[in-house]
């Protein structure tokens, strides 16, 4: 006998996720998939808002074949052309990122349980260490 996971429907979802705050990157998320991002910190404010590059993480959630969610996230830097390079973020402001994402993920776990009876995980292959 099979069990098939039944999961939430995509719209329901992007809603719930969007409530958790300025996360969610609903023109990079798809079906079974859902991008966030974060700026966390402004490499240089004395540039054009439209020049500023910033130092951040972005982390994938994907449907598990397992059931539940799976996810993946890196580290970098946001670039003026408006893409993410995976990148080391230097000490000044690691603290800052580090703390949007230990904000973000508590969230993010929260809407999937309580909402969706939804788990997710740290996927097979992440280089970063599990959040939790």
């Amino acid at each position: 006998m099979t069990t098939e996971t039944a999961f939430p429907p995509h719209g329901r979802l992007v809603t719930k996720l969007t409530a958790i705050g300025p996360y969610l990157r609903q023109q990079q998320s798809k079906e079974g998939e859902f991008f966030f991002d974060c700026l966390a910190s402004c490499i240089s404010a004395k540039k054009e808002p439209e020049e500023r590059e910033f130092w951040g993480w972005w982390l994938v959630m994907t449907e598990s074949d397992k059931g539940g969610y799976q996810y993946r996230y890196h580290f970098g830097r946001y670039n003026a052309d408006g893409n993410w390079v995976e990148d080391k973020v230097p000490a000044k402001h690691s603290e800052a990122v580090l703390k949007t994402l230990n904000d973000f993920y508590p969230k993010l776990t929260s809407v999937l349980d309580e909402t969706f009876e939804q788990t997710i995980a740290a996927a097979d292959d992440l280089t970063e260490a599990e959040l939790g």
